[in-house]
């Protein structure tokens, strides 16, 4: 049986999330919603993909993140064959620091 995370109980969360307004209330949400652990964890995927991006290799975002060889190979590969999703967020990112 595979998993989907087309659920309501996901769509709630992600309208929460869409109707935070700034970092602030983004760091008060996901302190309660997540644990220290998950945060962090979610944290160093996103920095891993920004690094895989860069095209720095596994040993030097190792070093800076200290996330496992598993993890960067974890992240290349919803990189490579994923749902385009980090490159969507980095795409925007870079275009909300264009003057």
């Amino acid at each position: 049986m595979s998993k989907t995370i087309h659920t309501e109980a996901v769509d709630h969360l992600f309208e929460a999330v869409l109707c935070l307004k700034n970092k602030e209330e983004c760091y008060t949400f996901f302190q309660d919603v997540c644990t220290i652990n998950e945060l962090l964890s979610l944290s160093q995927r996103f920095e891993v993909a920004k690094m895989l991006r860069e095209k720095k290799t596994y040993l030097e975002i190792s070093d800076k993140t200290g996330a496992s060889t598993a993890t960067i190979s974890r992240v290349n590969r919803s990189l490579t064959y994923g749902n385009d999703g980090y490159e969507m967020v980095f795409n925007r990112l870079e275009d909300s620091s264009r003057p």
